[in-house]
């Protein structure tokens, strides 16, 4: 996988779906699909609650190789036009994307007719398009929410282009100024490849958020 999309989100999950998430933490590694992610609409977006606003610096440590240097990059969160926060989502991949690929990736764009697809162009004549097939979060506290988000990313490159389905489970608090995660990542192969859909690889991460000086501009 050559661009790990950057998952931070929230919104008021409906009430039959409270607990889903807690329950779905309880059994990774096993993780299997269809998971219990409703397909978001072209419109929908992430909605992070107003202690997210502003400019992060993110410190990110894959847990499963505690000797790797943790990776470091910024997130940004500002108003849309109806007053909803939500990530700057070309600036965050972006940020992202240069912390882990560098100068092999040259640019993110969004796709204006829908808030959950976006096209990472690589050096090469390479592209990474991810689309959102799937999205529940849940809030159990003021101070904390969990979310879960299910990508289809397409690597088109000379040849067949490879398919791949990525599940990011994130659970965040308030600590202190900074906020605090923990985020479990599953890995499936690409649909119809398999017979049954059980993750292939793993990742389990710790981040902080850690503001920095100055607010994101409302859009």
């Amino acid at each position: 996988m050559l661009l790990i999309s950057l998952t931070i989100l929230l919104s008021a999950g409906p009430a039959w779906a409270q607990g889903c998430l807690e329950q779905r933490i309880n059994i990774w590694p096993n993780w299997s699909l269809p998971a219990p992610l409703p397909r978001p609409s072209n419109h929908d977006d992430l909605i992070y609650p107003d202690w997210f606003a502003g400019l992060w610096q993110v410190e990110s440590m894959d847990l499963d190789a505690p000797d790797d240097l943790p990776l470091l990059h910024q997130a940004r969160f500002q108003r849309d036009r109806r007053g909803r926060l939500i990530g700057d989502r070309s600036f965050n991949a972006t940020a992202i994307g240069r912390a882990l690929l560098g100068d092999q990736l040259l640019r993110v764009e969004e796709d204006p007719d829908s808030a959950n697809r976006q096209i990472a162009r690589l050096r090469g004549d390479l592209y990474l398009e991810t689309t959102v097939t799937g999205r529940l979060q849940e809030s159990p506290t003021a101070d904390s929410f969990l979310a879960d988000e299910l990508v289809l990313q397409i690597l088109h490159a000379p040849g067949p282009p490879r398919l791949s389905r990525i599940e990011t489970l994130s659970r965040y608090s308030r600590c202190g100024e900074d906020i605090c995660a923990e985020q479990w990542q599953g890995r499936y192969a690409s649909p119809g490849e398999s017979l049954r859909d059980q993750a292939i690889a793993q990742h389990h991460y710790q981040l902080r958020f850690t503001p920095l000086p100055g607010s994101a501009p409302s859009i």
